[in-house]
C-alpha cells in the first residue's frame, strides 16, 4: 500500500467515524434506529404469519416484543408500525430479524458502515486516477454527514453502498457476479434508489445492457419470492401496502414533500424536486406534474444521448453525475439517499483532472451539492430558519424558504443539469481522458 493510499483509507476511516459516532449516541435516544425498527419488526411480524402492513397486527407484535420505547413520540412510533417498505426488504432482513434486537440492531449498523465504507473507498480508488485531493476531499466529507444514516438505521445506507459497488464492479471488470448481486439487492431493497443507475447500465450498450439484464433477472427472482411468501401468509397485503403509502404521503403526512409535512423543516426533509415547488402552490396536482415534465426532458435527453454514442468511461461518468441528482429530484428522497452523490465524484476529479473552463464550475457546483444534502449543514440551516420566522405570503419569502428550508433540490437540479450539459456537448470520440481508466 502506497503512502497515499494509506493516508486516504485514514482521513476516509476518520470521517466515517465522526458519522458513527455520533450517529449511534443519537440513536440511543428514544426516537433512535426508528427506520430499522421498522424492517426489524416487520420482518418479525411475518415470521410470526401476520401481516406486516396491517397497521393494527404489527404493533401487535412490536407492543409485545417490547419495540415500544417510553419517551418514543407518536410519530416515531407511526413510522414503525405504518410499514411502507418494499416486500423484498423483508427477505434481505430476514437474517437480522431472526436475532433478538440487541444483536440486530448491533450487526445491521456495522454491516451498514462497512459497506458504506467499502463504497467510498472504492469510488477514491476511482477518482484518485485523476485528481486524488480533490477525491479525498468529497468523499471524506459526505462521510462525516452520514449521521442520519446510522441514528435512524435506514436501508439507504445498505442500498446507496450496493448499488456504487456494483457500478465499481461492471466498470472495472472485476467480481463481476458480485456486482450483480449488489445491484439487484439495492434494486429490491430501494429500487427508486437505484433505478436510474441500472437504466444508464441497460442503455450503455455491452457488455453493460447484459449486466443491467442480468441483475434485473436476479431482481425478479427475489421480488417473486417476496410475492409468495407475503401472499401465503397475508393474501390482503398490497391493499394494506398502498394505504399506507396513501396514509404516509398525505397532507401533513411523514413522507409528503409539501410545506406542511412532519419532517419538513427538519435535517431530514425530503429533497426531491417537488418539495421545492410545493414552497410555491402546495397542490401535488401543480407540483407533481412540473416535477415530472422536466425531470423526464432531462432523462430523456440523457437517454437519447446514451443510445446513440458509443460507450467511454468519461462519458459513463458525466452521465452517472447527472443520474445520481436526476434520482433525488424525480420521486420521494431524503437526504441520507443523497449519498448516492458518491457515484458524482469520479466525474468531479476527471474535470478536475482536464484543467478546461469545466474545471471550476464541476468542483463548486459538486461540492455544492454534498454540502446541501449533507446532515450538518441542513441541521444548521433547520435551525437558522427556525429563528428567523420566514413568512411565505410574497414571492421574496417563498423564495427564501426554498433557499433555507429546501436548498437541497434546487442544488441537485443544477448539478443534474451542468452534469447532463457536459454529457450531451461532447462528442464520443473526443474525450480527452478516454485514455485514463
Amino acid at each position: 500500500m502506497t503512502t497515499t493510499r494509506r493516508n486516504a483509507l485514514v482521513w476516509i476511516l476518520l470521517a466515517s467515524g465522526i458519522s458513527i459516532l455520533w450517529g449511534s449516541a443519537v440513536g440511543q435516544t428514544g426516537n433512535g434506529w426508528v427506520d430499522f425498527r421498522a424492517v426489524y419488526y416487520g420482518t418479525r411480524c411475518l415470521i410470526q404469519h401476520h401481516n406486516p402492513y396491517k397497521v393494527s397486527e404489527l404493533e401487535a407484535v412490536y407492543r409485545s416484543e417490547g419495540g415500544e420505547r417510553p419517551s418514543e413520540t407518536i410519530q416515531a412510533r407511526q413510522a414503525v408500525t405504518l410499514f411502507v417498505n418494499m416486500p423484498t426488504t423483508l427477505l434481505f432482513t430476514v437474517p437480522f430479524a431472526l436475532l433478538p434486537w440487541g444483536p440486530a440492531h448491533v450487526l445491521w449498523m456495522t454491516f451498514t458502515a462497512g459497506v458504506l465504507i467499502l463504497a467510498a473507498l472504492l469510488m477514491w480508488n476511482l477518482g484518485a486516477r485523476y485528481a486524488p485531493n480533490i477525491t479525498l476531499l468529497l468523499i471524506c466529507f459526505l462521510m462525516a454527514n452520514c449521521e442520519e444514516i446510522f441514528c435512524t438505521g435506514n436501508t439507504a445506507g445498505i442500498a446507496v453502498s450496493l448499488c456504487v459497488v456494483a457500478v465499481w464492479c461492471f466498470f472495472e471488470a472485476r467480481f463481476l457476479w458480485a456486482g450483480i448481486l449488489c445491484l439487484a439487492v439495492s434494486l429490491a431493497i430501494k429500487p427508486h434508489d437505484a433505478g436510474l443507475v441500472w437504466l444508464y447500465l441497460l442503455l450503455a450498450g455491452a457488455p453493460y445492457r447484459k449486466r443491467a439484464l442480468q441483475t434485473l433477472l436476479v431482481t425478479a427472482l427475489l421480488g417473486v419470492s417476496a410475492f409468495l411468501w407475503l401472499s401465503h401468509v397475508a393474501p390482503h397485503w398490497r391493499s394494506d401496502w398502498q394505504s399506507n403509502l396513501s396514509a404516509i404521503s398525505a397532507p401533513g403526512g411523514i413522507n409528503e414533500p409539501g410545506p406542511s409535512s412532519l419532517n419538513g423543516g427538519s435535517a431530514s426533509t425530503v429533497v426531491d424536486l417537488q418539495a421545492a415547488i410545493s414552497i410555491f402552490r402546495d397542490d401535488p396536482g401543480f407540483y407533481n406534474p412540473i416535477s415530472y415534465l422536466l425531470c423526464g426532458a432531462l432523462l430523456l435527453a440523457g437517454a437519447v444521448r446514451a443510445l446513440r454514442s458509443r460507450f467511454t468511461l468519461s462519458n459513463a461518468w458525466l452521465a452517472l453525475a447527472a443520474v445520481t441528482a436526476l434520482t433525488m429530484l424525480v420521486t420521494y428522497h431524503r437526504p441520507w439517499d443523497a449519498k448516492l452523490l458518491l457515484l458524482a465524484i469520479p466525474a468531479c476529479a476527471m474535470l478536475w483532472a482536464e484543467g478546461g473552463p469545466a474545471r471550476w464550475p464541476a468542483l463548486l457546483i459538486t461540492t455544492a451539492g454534498l454540502v446541501f444534502t449533507a446532515d450538518i449543514p441542513l441541521a444548521i440551516l433547520s435551525i437558522l430558519a427556525k429563528n428567523l420566522h420566514i413568512g411565505t405570503a410574497s414571492i421574496f419569502g417563498k423564495m427564501l424558504t426554498v433557499l433555507l428550508i429546501r436548498p437541497a433540490s434546487l442544488i441537485l437540479l443544477i448539478v443534474a443539469i451542468f452534469y447532463l450539459w457536459i454529457y450531451l456537448s461532447r462528442a464520443a470520440e473526443g474525450d480527452p481522458l478516454l485514455s485514463r481508466k
